[in-house]
């Protein structure tokens, strides 16, 4: 987890009015506290281990990956009645929307860097993603 994250965290927190966050990822987990003086943000961030089956996964991605830019929520459609944006084998245009991260009620379209055929979709809807986060795996298209 990097700085800006965590400020990121807090920016939330502010806005929303909130006392206290907690993120549990795989990896990690977060508890932010907002009180005693103005200003004071006691912070708990447990060391980060990377587990053996994390890294392995990481190295079998294959393809191009488009990974998050931003902490936030993943959404596979515009609306919770929609189909997605795209499935695993759907031919992509770069510039193609591929997913949306909502980030401080800001809904941000993740577009493809590539051209190609999606061979992986790596989050779920409805999961919180920091930056860095692998999303999708985007192949060489066949024609």
């Amino acid at each position: 987890m990097r700085e800006e994250e965590i400020r990121l965290y807090v920016e939330i927190m502010k806005s929303e009015g909130l006392s206290s966050l907690r993120v549990r990822e795989k990896d990690y987990e977060i508890e932010l506290g907002m009180g005693g003086r103005a200003g004071d943000i006691p912070l708990y961030i447990p060391r980060e281990a990377e587990s053996p089956k994390i890294a392995e996964k990481k190295e079998a991605v294959k393809g191009n990956k488009v990974t998050s830019p931003i902490v936030g929520v993943f959404y596979t459609s515009p609306s919770m009645d929609s189909e997605p944006f795209v499935k695993v084998g759907d031919r992509v245009k770069k510039g193609q929307v591929l997913c949306i991260i909502e980030a401080m009620k800001l809904m941000n379209e993740i577009t493809s860097e590539f051209d190609g055929r999606v061979e992986g979709i790596h989050a779920k809807n409805g999961d919180v993603v920091e930056y860095g986060t692998l999303l999708f795996s985007i192949g060489e298209d066949d024609e």
